[in-house]
């Protein structure tokens, strides 16, 4: 998609369509309809009147051969209630436009932008919305909906000049967004074309592509390091896992922190020997959105340029049922030398997880982030609408809820309490895998939480928010590409 600033008054800018968007119950008398001259206006005031249109969410009208203006065709995006509109509500309405022109095979359009959104975050918010509105899981079909792509849009400043705060949303908003499609791509996958070493190939072609430091970690590495509980899930897979290490060091960054930013990767997960239930495995395709998050965030960076050090680490494998599979009941030592009993094969991402925090901070990291698709429980407490926050140190759980209230990802932190430590003893190990039933995603969490130690942490529980059911306005159905934006955010705003 090609997205470029256009200076001319509006009713100068010849185009396919024009988008505008109103409040409710004054959808010809605000937003940037009022930058529309007064008789289209009056048009709209008409519509309005008749309750053709009045401005609710997404509500999307289409007015052909508008008077007074060049382009052939206007569309009035309603944005709502005033007192609840922000940047990232004009993210959506972005989103909606754009989505609902291309179901109809419009393929260009010029999206007027206010003053308010050239000179704050509203251009980043705009370019953001329209690239994701732009996708869809849709790869594997043979009649695709690429003929329905948007190709080029215009963000239609009626004769204002953008400045550099304007260039540069424009340019980290399509940096990010790209990225979070990146991620949506690869979780998107299914599991016979995603495996943990096709998985590891594409983090390399990304690395070399955007110049990051990778290393790929095989078997023989991983059993040579002692990474007991990683390689314990792995071993039932006939896929090799890979161990994926990204580095990123800009050249003025502080010798502190390091971040590790941790993603889980099982690339797919029957649940092992504790098998999970026929209805939905499809979905299991997906259990490696915390891995893939990771690397559209390195993505990202890589090309914003922020001024840090972070480090991604990706333990990547299946989790099959199968002669060599681990087993319930048995005892595995974990790369930091803590012994785990096993009592559910099923709660594997804590594993993979237990030795890739203990890998971090063997590399140097002082502070450890992590995602993953760990638990059902959080979507119990949370369902599909905010991701589980968890972690030892105030101080980066409040960093992480900032960004993702400065980005729009909606995130909510649960509590951790020694309490719960009790749920997961093991009478035969230093601890067991699962905690049962009760407050699950804060006991999964906590086992984690064991790997990291004294070394800030926090934990994002993705599994209710990596997928989406449910067609929006402004999003398809599928991957999600969750916290790409928060952690961009974040590790921008380290200083």
């Amino acid at each position: 998609m090609k997205i470029e600033f256009e200076t001319r008054p509006l009713e100068q800018v010849e185009i396919n369509t024009l988008v505008a968007y109103g409040f409710e119950n004054a959808p010809g008398a605000s937003g940037t309809v009022e930058l529309l001259h007064d008789d289209i206006r009056g048009v709209i005031a008409e519509l309005n009147a008749d309750r053709e249109l009045n401005g609710k969410n997404y509500e999307c009208t289409l007015i052909h051969r508008p008077v007074g203006l060049a382009a052939q065709k206007l569309l009035l995006v309603g944005a709502g209630k005033k007192n609840k509109f922000d940047e990232h509500h004009l993210r959506r309405l972005a989103g909606a436009g754009a989505r609902h022109l291309r179901a109809r095979g419009i393929r260009e359009f010029a999206w007027i932008v206010d003053g308010a959104a050239l000179e704050g975050y509203g251009i980043q918010a705009i370019t953001e919305g329209l690239i994701i509105a732009d996708y869809d899981a849709d790869r594997y079909r043979t009649e695709r909906n690429d003929e329905k792509r948007i190709e080029r849009v215009v963000l239609a400043t009626n004769g204002a000049m953008p400045g550099l705060a304007a260039e540069f949303g424009l340019n980290a908003g399509r940096i990010i967004a790209e990225a979070q499609n990146f991620t949506r791509d690869l979780v998107n996958e299914p599991s016979n074309t995603m495996t943990p070493g096709i998985l590891a190939r594409k983090a390399e072609e990304m690395a070399g592509e955007y110049g990051l430091e990778c290393q790929i970690l095989g078997t023989d590495e991983i059993k040579e390091m002692k990474m007991g509980a990683f390689w314990g899930v792995a071993q039932g897979s006939s896929e090799p896992p890979r161990l994926i290490v990204l580095r990123y060091v800009h050249p003025e960054a502080a010798e502190t922190p390091v971040i590790g930013i941790i993603g889980k990767g099982i690339t797919f997960d029957s649940g092992g020997i504790s098998i999970k239930p026929a209805e939905n495995m499809h979905e299991m395709k997906t259990d490696m959105a915390g891995g893939a998050a990771m690397l559209g965030v390195m993505r990202a960076l890589a090309q914003v340029k922020p001024r840090a050090h972070v480090i991604a680490v990706i333990p990547a494998t299946e989790n099959m049922p199968g002669g060599r599979s681990y087993k319930p009941g048995d005892v595995l030592t974990s790369m930091s030398g803590k012994t785990i009993e096993v009592l559910n094969t099923d709660a594997e991402g804590r594993l993979v997880l237990a030795d890739a925090l203990t890998y971090a901070k063997q590399l140097g990291c002082d502070v450890l982030i992590d995602a993953a698709t760990l638990t059902g429980a959080v979507m119990i407490a949370l369902g599909n609408i905010c991701t589980g926050v968890f972690g030892w140190n105030q101080e980066w759980v409040n960093r992480i809820l900032a960004s993702a209230d400065s980005t729009g990802e909606r995130m909510w932190q649960l509590p951790i309490d020694d309490d719960y430590r009790e749920q997961y003893k093991s009478l035969v190990a230093d601890i067991a895998n699962t905690g049962g039933r009760y407050g699950g995603a804060i006991t999964a969490a906590m086992f984690i939480g064991e790997f990291a130690g004294d070394t800030p942490w926090v934990h994002l529980d993705i599994a209710g928010t990596r997928w989406t059911n449910e067609e929006k306005p402004y999003l398809a159905k599928g991957p999600t590409g969750v916290g790409v934006r928060t952690l961009v955010h974040l590790l921008t705003h380290l200083e």
